[in-house]
């Protein structure tokens, strides 16, 4: 585990950001979610995508479900969380496959093509932070889907101009050709457009059903775990308004949400710690993301002991006690 923190402690915003908003009891294991999926980030980046690393990968995460993890820090601090939440193969294999996709160069076509990239890399994320969360609530893990779409629409709108520089496009295509835009040749030579902005904004709107959405599974969620999430919400969705307030241009600029802008919409969240279960709690789970809530559902809880009753507490006590004075435990 400390070497999973540590491969993280410079470059993760996403754990530095889990391990101040969430208890320790949380942000912990989450180290070891993070360190996995940046090992299988980097694998495939690094291969192209190549069959050698998606193989690689594969194996590793057999191992790690079966408990028997490979020798390295990362897997068998996997293992243990894998394990000790019940956490389903579907949900970090289906994460591989998202980043398979990104490293292949990936397009897609309309808004249900783009939600089933965003289940992968996002929603699955989402799905197991909040089975770290000790929460198997069908109703929770729908809206942390639908959070997890949102937060990675929301990247896409942020990164429009970066993905194109790299050669990456992810507007939906038949948007973008509704506007007059003829996608290879926009990605040819990217510039920002009053059509671009349009479909930046579209999707925006799409990003922004989806946080509302999501806000229904924050009260299903632990008490001391709101007011985190919550600020995950708030703030995910303040970049949508950045980019809005630069006139839906994220091609020649990155939007970015200020500090102190930051800390306001963190102190606002701790107003979700209050919220109560809804009706929005009962909406269906996005079609993109149904095979995550339903893997969840199919997974059995993992086994928890028994709680002790009264008198085998006492009788700990007793032996602790006997043991200080250096006389046998009774009985």
């Amino acid at each position: 585990l400390a070497s999973c923190q540590a491969m993280l402690a410079g470059g993760s915003k996403s754990f530095r950001a889990a391990q101040r908003l969430l208890p320790a009891r949380v942000a912990a294991p989450a180290a070891a979610l993070y360190a996995f999926c940046r090992v299988a980030d980097d694998l495939i980046d690094l291969s192209g995508g190549g069959t050698v690393a998606l193989d690689e990968l594969t194996a590793r995460l057999e191992a790690i479900c079966a408990g028997r993890p490979w020798p390295d820090p990362v897997d068998r601090a996997f293992a243990r969380v894998v394990a000790r939440f019940a956490i389903p193969w579907a949900l970090p294999a289906a994460l591989i496959e998202g980043l398979a996709w990104d490293a292949a160069g990936r397009r897609y076509e309309d808004l249900p093509a783009l939600e089933a990239y965003c289940a992968r890399v996002a929603a699955t994320v989402g799905t197991m932070m909040t089975l770290l969360m000790d929460v198997r609530d069908p109703r929770a893990m729908a809206r942390a889907c639908d959070l997890g779409v949102a937060m990675q629409l929301t990247n896409i709108c942020r990164d429009v101009g970066e993905d194109a520089r790299a050669g990456r496009l992810y507007l939906p295509l038949s948007w973008l050709r509704a506007e007059g835009v003829d996608p290879a040749a926009w990605l040819a030579e990217p510039r920002f457009t009053p059509a671009i902005g349009r479909v930046v904004a579209r999707l925006l709107a799409a990003a922004d059903e989806r946080y509302a959405r999501s806000e229904a599974g924050i009260p299903v969620l632990p008490r001391d775990c709101r007011a985190g999430i919550g600020a995950a919400r708030f703030v995910y969705a303040e970049i949508g308004r950045a980019v809005e307030r630069g006139g839906l241009d994220s091609v020649a600029r990155r939007a970015v949400v200020p500090g102190h802008r930051k800390a306001w919409l963190m102190l606002g969240s701790l107003r979700a710690a209050l919220w109560r279960v809804g009706d929005a709690a009962a909406l269906p789970p996005l079609p993109a993301t149904r095979f995550l809530v339903d893997a969840v559902a199919l997974t059995p809880a993992p086994a928890r002991p028994e709680p002790d009753t009264l008198g085998e507490r006492i009788a700990r006590a007793a032996e602790l006690f006997t043991r200080a004075e250096g006389r046998p435990a009774p009985g």
